[in-house]
């Protein structure tokens, strides 16, 4: 089973042969692939192994990312520092 968490395009990388994108995902930053995808600086992305599979709606992935946030807080007990 996979888990896909939306993340957030910061910077795009065209130097090498592939395009690559540092992304934003909950604040741990990641080098992907978006060479098959049409993607910019802010667009949000689902990404499997390395690679962006689709970019996002930014409402739905916001939305998403809130849901999640609020999910966390459930199992994350007040004196608990993240």
């Amino acid at each position: 089973m996979c888990l896909a968490v939306p993340g957030k395009i910061i910077e795009i990388d065209d130097s090498s042969s592939l395009r690559m994108a540092t992304v934003d995902f909950g604040g741990l930053y990641k080098s992907i692939c978006i060479q098959y995808i049409d993607a910019t600086p802010g667009d949000y992305i689902l990404a499997h192994a390395g690679i962006a599979i689709t970019r996002l709606d930014p409402g739905e992935a916001e939305a998403t990312l809130n849901d999640f946030e609020t999910l966390a807080k459930q199992f994350i007990p007040d004196d608990h520092v993240v």
